[in-house]
């Protein structure tokens, strides 16, 4: 735990927070373990400039700065993911888990109608591992596909992993085009011939029947986070440290945050976090998917409405204090999926979340696993055990990690939908995952 300074309270605004700072009130909160000693990065220089010139600034300002700020952004310029960087996600891990989702997305289309094209969508696409998976599968099932017309369609702010998605997924004979100024920053070709661009933002990717995936996307778009005090709510900030000049502590705002609006009347927990962003992602994903039709498909590590400090940062596949060497780590804080259902607003419907273990035991995980296992050597047998073990194992990612599903209300209950005419009337089957997978 960090220990902070609890320093007096006065009825002040949040206008004349740089003015009178010492008004302040410090807090204890988790941030991770504590490190030997600070390290002084060119983020930690920036922020507390930022700090002096405003004053104390939200935690969601502070992850918005430190992930992705264009010039010194932890996202922005490295790749984190894999045994040598901060984090490994469950592509990395099994490519069983991508084959399945690949699964899913044709499930899906097939239970839908079979419509003539589709768009997949995918939010934060890591290094493209999850996609070749999925492509992989496409191609596989060419078949059933054959009369499809599929682009692929990417969301990616960080520079440095949309070229190393280029590497993974881009046929190499085709040039890449480039035009850094238009909403469509890289087009190219995958290696099985279908086409795929790249966006910084899920507006500018057209609108159409569509697949959206976010796999681990959610977990690191900046938080509010709240403490519950005998005055009412209070936001939580982050300012530099009286006793230490390149040092940052939590300390609590001295009166109402326009943030707090987020917060439920009737919440009954004592901190919480909320995700505006999350929540206009949501809504825009509701209103895409009501309109024209499709689905998406989020999985993440999170909850339904009952954690509350769930701030964290990681560095090198261990836990990193949140507040130490700002710009080496990754932050990330658990997904509220009770607020990701609250913004869809009704336009869609939802299922889940439900546990990863559950979802892939649903899609077939284990059936998969024999086929691979059964034409594998002894290591990569191995390899493929261990991998399942990560994945499924209630101690690992298996109760961890959840899943969660928007999708037209007609979806559940029979009917096509009215703007898509060349589709055939669909029947009511299971959707694949939530309940057990149903191939016709």
């Amino acid at each position: 735990m960090r220990v902070l300074a609890r320093l007096g309270v006065g009825p002040l605004c949040s206008a004349a927070r740089a003015v009178i700072p010492c008004f302040w009130r410090g807090k204890y909160f988790s941030s991770g373990r504590e490190p030997a000693e600070n390290q002084v990065t060119p983020m930690l220089r920036h922020l507390v400039y930022k700090i002096k010139a405003t004053g104390p600034i939200t935690v969601a300002e502070y992850m918005k700065e430190v992930l992705t700020n264009p010039a010194k952004g932890y996202y922005v310029y490295r790749d984190m993911l894999g045994e040598k960087g901060d984090f490994i996600t469950s592509p990395e891990i099994s490519q069983i888990f991508g084959e399945l989702l690949g699964i899913w997305f044709i499930s899906e289309w097939m239970a839908t109608g079979k419509n003539a094209a589709f768009q997949l969508v995918e939010l934060g696409p890591g290094r493209g591992t999850l996609l070749g998976d999925i492509l992989r599968v496409f191609s596989q099932l060419g078949s059933v596909l054959k009369n499809c017309d599929i682009s692929i369609h990417l969301v990616e702010v960080s520079e440095k992993l949309s070229e190393i998605q280029a590497l993974t997924l881009t046929e190499e004979k085709v040039p890449l085009e480039r035009n850094p100024g238009s909403p469509a920053y890289m087009k190219g070709v995958t290696k099985s011939g279908i086409p795929i661009s790249w966006y910084r933002d899920l507006q500018d990717v057209p609108k159409g029947y569509s697949f959206y995936l976010a796999h681990e996307f959610f977990d690191v778009l900046p938080v509010h986070k709240f403490q519950k005090t005998p005055q009412g709510w209070r936001e939580v900030f982050i300012d530099i440290d009286p006793q230490a000049s390149d040092k940052l502590r939590f300390v609590l705002a001295p009166c109402v945050t326009p943030a707090e609006v987020f917060i439920q009347s009737d919440e009954t927990r004592d901190h919480v976090e909320v995700c505006p962003e999350a929540g206009v992602i949501i809504q825009e994903l509701s209103q895409r998917i009501a309109l024209t039709g499709g689905a998406a498909l989020i999985a993440d590590y999170g909850h339904d409405g009952t954690k509350t400090d769930t701030f964290r940062g990681f560095c090198g596949h261990k836990l990193h204090d949140v507040l130490i060497a700002p710009g080496t780590a990754d932050l990330t804080a658990d997904v509220d999926f009770s607020y990701l259902r609250r913004m869809a607003e009704g336009k869609v419907a939802s299922l889940g979340p439900i546990k990863q273990q559950t979802f892939l035991k649903n899609m077939g995980i284990d059936v998969r696993l024999k086929v691979l296992a059964d034409k594998s050597d002894e290591p990569s047998r191995q390899q493929l055990l261990q991998g399942y073990d990560m994945l499924m194992n209630p101690k690992k990612m298996g109760e961890r990690f959840h899943f969660f599903a928007l999708l037209p209300h007609q979806r559940l209950h029979g009917g096509s939908h009215p703007m898509n005419v060349c589709q055939s009337k669909p029947s009511p089957s299971p959707v694949a995952g939530f309940g057990e997978l149903a191939w016709r």
